[in-house]
């Protein structure tokens, strides 16, 4: 397993869960959710990268059930572009199909009503991106995901 901080990121349409690693990469804990149309989300992102001098970004790319790609998907692609162009590490794109629906689950779980979870419903769903792509990599010693570059922009 890589030793340092790894940025785990959830795209939302309004908001962007951001969450992070211990340098052991053994556990994810959220950080905050950044308002997305403040316009600068990227850029409050790329600033959090660099404070953790985090080894990597990884992004949760929603697919649909069958796998296939949707709206959803390319907007993830399309931030996850902005980010890789702004940082000096690797982006990696990691499936999400369902964190969110599970991320509610667990809040739920904890008791939480709907109107209480809004804020951090996103940074939930950044931490379960992050764990399943710690996890992953400790199990199969493989590095998690994709790297954004197999991903070329469509034209």
């Amino acid at each position: 397993m890589r030793s340092g901080v790894r940025v785990g990121i959830d795209v939302g349409t309004v908001r962007i869960g951001i969450a992070r690693s211990d340098r052991d990469g053994l556990m994810a804990t959220p950080v905050e959710t950044v308002d997305r149309t403040s316009g600068n989300a990227v850029e409050q992102i790329v600033q959090i990268v660099h404070e953790l001098e985090a080894l990597e970004v990884v992004v949760g790319l929603p697919l649909s059930l069958s796998g296939k790609s949707t709206a959803s998907t390319e907007d993830a692609l399309f931030v996850a572009r902005e980010i890789a162009g702004a940082v000096d590490v690797p982006v990696r794109l990691v499936d999400e199909r369902l964190t969110t629906v599970s991320a509610h689950s667990a809040l739920r779980a904890s008791g939480k009503k709907e109107k209480q979870t809004r804020s951090v419903i996103d940074q939930v769903a950044a931490v379960m991106i992050l764990q399943h792509a710690l996890d992953s990599e400790r199990s199969s010693g493989n590095l998690p995901g994709k790297d954004i570059s197999e991903f070329p922009a469509q034209s």
